[in-house]
């Protein structure tokens, strides 16, 4: 894999009365089953949402599929058995959906369906500034010194902090490359620091 970056040319252009030219009806499209994947803050859930939106299909995030709803969040993940139930309900093979995060290792079920997997990569730097600003964000007081999320953010941050030099044994830039490299899938590889609707619209452009 050669990890080329692709920013979309197809700028956004908007009528005098805010109208956006290039907003189509999305039953033009023909709908896909989409997965997006990438590091931790590289945006998946952002352009999984947005992409949804635009196709009028559902989205699903992989950590509300692979964790339960508990507070302080991420602390419990769900039965091998409750997960395959849960996902085959809110992604079934038969539908039309774009899932975000991710699931190479417990959503292979799933891989033989998808139509077109979408890889997203930012640099580390800016990457990492969006993740503590959205922790920040999220959390607020609870992350400072003796705050009951102050350990589990840090530790959240150091592990995300990992992508790009850790094993495929974590969520990984070798990890993924590996899954990518075996797949017969179409992949589009896009660089998450252009604007959302730029990346929209070079899915779009593929389906």
């Amino acid at each position: 894999d050669d990890f080329s970056y692709q920013k979309s040319s197809r700028s956004r252009r908007l009528d005098r009365a805010g109208v956006d030219k290039w907003a189509t009806p999305p039953e033009i499209y023909g709908m896909a089953r989409i997965h997006i994947l990438g590091a931790s803050g590289s945006g998946t859930t952002t352009l999984g949402a947005a992409l949804a939106a635009r196709l009028g299909v559902p989205h699903v995030g992989s950590d509300t599929l692979f964790w339960m709803p508990t507070d302080p969040p991420f602390t419990t993940r769900r039965t091998a058995e409750a997960l395959h139930e849960m996902m085959l309900q809110q992604l079934p093979i038969d539908g039309h959906w774009v899932f975000s995060g991710s699931a190479i290792r417990w959503a292979t079920v799933l891989e033989p369906y998808y139509d077109l997997i979408v890889f997203l990569r930012i640099d580390p730097s800016v990457r990492m500034a969006r993740l503590r600003r959205r922790e920040a964000a999220r959390y607020g007081a609870r992350l400072l010194p003796g705050g009951d999320m102050a350990a589990a953010s840090a530790a959240f941050i150091e592990w995300a902090a990992s992508y790009d030099t850790a094993g495929p044994e974590h969520r990984s830039l070798v990890g993924h490359s590996a899954w990518l490299a075996d797949l017969t899938t179409p992949v589009l590889r896009l660089d998450s620091e252009a604007p959302v609707d730029e990346l929209v619209a070079a899915v779009l452009a593929q389906l």
